[in-house]
């Protein structure tokens, strides 16, 4: 499996919009599935990616997600990480 990779928007309007509690959703999702040292994950930010006006913006292995919420991030991570979890 290739290494996941994870990148936040941390522009100004998306981290006011929810972006700073989707990273800390991520770290402690990580840290409670005991994920840590078991994933060879790529996590990252960004500055504005300008697509502002859909954010929060979340880009996983390539795909921008927009409006996530931390309902939505809770889903992309188990959909993410169901194999490890197994």
């Amino acid at each position: 499996m290739s290494k996941p990779e994870i990148t936040i928007c941390l522009g100004s309007s998306c981290f006011a919009r929810g972006n700073e509690r989707n990273l800390q959703l991520i770290e402690e999702y990580l840290s409670s599935h005991h994920l840590v040292d078991e994933v060879d994950l790529r996590l990252g930010c960004s500055l504005c990616q300008g697509k502002c006006a859909s954010g929060p913006n979340v880009t996983i292995n390539g795909v921008t997600y927009g409006g996530v919420d931390p309902g939505m991030m809770l889903e992309l991570l188990k959909n993410l990480f169901k194999e490890q979890q197994k």
